[in-house]
């Protein structure tokens, strides 16, 4: 065992920052009132809740845009995908999503489906993006949603989503949501280019199950979740005034954005001098994921003996580490299935040092040879 963890899977969870967590435990000791009371304490919290709203508003430097707190991006992807479909069905019934989108993207657009709506999945192409161009060849009178995620939790691909904005625009009907969950704190966006989007506490060193749908004010849901009328009637349930603060004070730490384009660099060569590696992650994915497939050894075992050492990387997105079809992110850059089934995903952090990713490839060259 190595004296000290060398954690490299923050795409699928971050450790939590001391400040985040001491800022929860206050708000949930101090400032414990039920943000809808009209007494003393509810004020108190209330006041709260309002200045976590403004600070993440003005961390991604949007203006007239709301709020809306959720359990997580995976909930918040779904208020903004069937919440607005179902609200604006007499619109249009079509909708445009990509092949390699997040689970929570595509299982809505699938239950959508079933429900009469007509959907186009657009496919990538081999670096793992959709051009403004494939947008604008799918769109229709009829379509009022585009939802294109800004960057790949498995491979990091970045998509354009300020030409992809530009197309949406000329159709008056249509919005776009993007699932800026991996994108947040790691890439450059002007967030104004969104209609929607959202933001997981979890991925940037905030607390897990607390997440935010951000969408402009004058976009209109049917919710997702009935009850008591909570987040403008969106979202029912009472608000975790605690974990809103956390969220945004987890947003807030973020900017400036920091530079690991270097330390990203010096991986991906390290990696490439490797026999039987073959990256899916190319030089123009954000710099936070690294992503690559075996070409002679099982990546399962292979996780399993860094692990072993004391160094943490993921073999397949969290999110679908049942794993039995392999990545369908990797098969839609047009890998064959044994790649999309033996792939290694190195996610980075600001934390992340130099001396700690030649620890890891110094441990996997060592593990590869001993794997018979």
């Amino acid at each position: 065992m190595v004296d000290k963890i060398i954690y490299l899977d923050n795409a699928a969870t971050t450790r939590p920052s001391k400040d985040v967590v001491a800022l929860y435990n206050d708000i949930e000791l101090n400032h414990f009132g039920n943000s809808s009371s009209i007494h003393g304490l509810g004020v108190d919290s209330l006041k709260y809740l309002t200045a976590a709203r403004e600070t993440i508003l003005n961390s991604f430097k949007v203006k007239n845009y709301k709020v809306y707190f959720t359990g997580s991006s995976t909930e918040a992807n779904n208020l903004a995908i069937k919440g607005f479909c179902y609200k604006h069905a007499n619109r249009g019934k079509h909708i445009i999503t990509t092949n390699i989108e997040h689970p929570s993207v595509l299982e809505c657009f699938r239950a959508l489906e079933n429900d009469g709506f007509k959907v186009t999945y657009l496919k990538v192409n081999a670096e793992g993006i959709v051009t403004a161009e494939d947008v604008k060849n799918a769109m229709t009178n009829e379509t009022i949603l585009v939802s294109v995620m800004a960057v790949n939790n498995e491979i990091g691909s970045i998509n354009p989503i300020k030409e992809i904005k530009e197309v949406v625009l000329k159709f008056p009907k249509t919005v776009l949501h993007v699932d800026t969950t991996q994108a947040v704190g790691k890439i450059n966006l002007d967030y104004n280019n969104c209609d929607m989007f959202v933001v997981s506490s979890h991925k940037i060193h905030g607390l897990k199950g607390s997440g935010a749908l951000i969408a402009k004010s004058s976009i209109s849901f049917d919710p997702v979740i009935s009850g008591g009328g909570q987040e403008d009637g969106m979202r029912s349930g009472t608000v975790s005034v605690a974990n809103a603060c956390a969220l945004a004070k987890a947003v807030k730490n973020l900017f400036p954005l920091k530079n690991i384009e270097e330390l990203s660099e010096n991986l991906r060569e390290n990696l490439n001098k490797i026999d039987g590696i073959e990256m899916n992650s190319n030089a123009n994915c954000t710099p936070y994921i690294i992503n690559f497939s075996l070409t002679k050894k099982k990546a399962s075992v292979v996780v399993e003996a860094l692990s072993n050492k004391g160094i943490y990387v993921s073999s397949v997105s969290a999110c679908n580490s049942k794993g039995e079809s392999g990545s369908y992110v990797v098969k839609a850059l047009g890998k064959s299935d044994e790649l999309a089934h033996n792939t290694i995903r190195v996610s980075l952090d600001n934390e992340t040092t130099l001396d700690e990713l030649e620890k890891f490839t110094l441990a996997l060259k060592d593990v590869l040879e001993a794997i018979k």
